[in-house]
């Protein structure tokens, strides 16, 4: 096993919004913790912007893939209105494809959505395959109004957890804010770990991995890390 990584390296992230319908009383508060989150980062970060309804769109000008700028994000956010339905697949699909276009070793998502979808044209089978095989850690946000039939936390849940990230749930959008700065702390308090597995059949298949720490006081701790991993050969020209 080798050392343990926990410097402050920086990081491509993907903030997808929901801009349904739904969640028109609550964009203020989810705005606000897109931006807590980019001022809670280090500044030379990489981030983009996915606003999603029926329709996804990628948030920043087309000749720009990523900011560190707080102005520039915030337009980002605040340029799309609130309206239609909800198409959370297409938008985590975006989320993935655009990070294979980033520069930082680490790629983040954070969802901000009540977790329904009722207009992708991609299964949510799909995405979970893509999100397993992906190096990309989601993080999301559940907000949810108590008579939405749409609403989904499972989605969140699953997302989070095949990815080694963590699903929040707040009562209040005006929670979110608090709930950002502690995912921007928690990207940069994580561990790398890597091992070389005695299997060396680079067969394709999944392989569940599971991880335990036993501190030297015995204290029960809780580890987070993805499920597990692809066992394939690297493409040809890699190293």
């Amino acid at each position: 096993m080798s050392p343990s990584n926990r410097e402050d390296i920086p990081v491509s992230v993907g903030l997808l919004v929901d801009s349904s319908s739904s969640m028109s009383r609550k964009r203020r508060d989810v705005t606000a913790a897109a931006l807590a989150f980019v001022r809670s980062s280090n500044p030379r970060d990489e981030m983009f912007v996915v606003n999603f309804s029926e329709r996804v769109t990628l948030g920043l000008p087309p000749e720009k893939l990523f900011s560190a700028s707080p102005p520039e994000l915030e337009k980002a956010l605040n340029d799309v209105p609130a309206m239609g339905r909800t198409a959370l697949y297409d938008a985590i699909d975006q989320g993935v494809a655009h990070l294979a276009r980033a520069t930082h070793k680490k790629k983040v998502l954070i969802v901000i959505s009540d977790g329904g979808d009722n207009a992708s044209r991609l299964k949510l089978g799909q995405v979970l395959e893509d999100a397993r095989r992906s190096d990309i850690t989601i993080y999301s946000i559940g907000l949810f109004d108590e008579h939405e039939a749409d609403q989904n936390p499972r989605v969140l849940q699953k997302l989070a957890r095949i990815s080694g990230g963590e699903a929040f749930f707040p009562a209040r959008s005006s929670q979110v804010v608090p709930i950002c700065e502690q995912i921007a702390a928690d990207i940069r308090q994580q561990y790398a770990i890597g091992y070389v597995s005695s299997n060396q059949n680079l067969d394709g298949a999944w392989r569940q991995i599971r991880v335990t720490v036993t501190p030297p006081d015995g204290r029960p701790l809780s580890v987070r890390t993805r499920e597990g991993y692809f066992a394939s050969p690297k493409p040809e020209g890699v190293r």
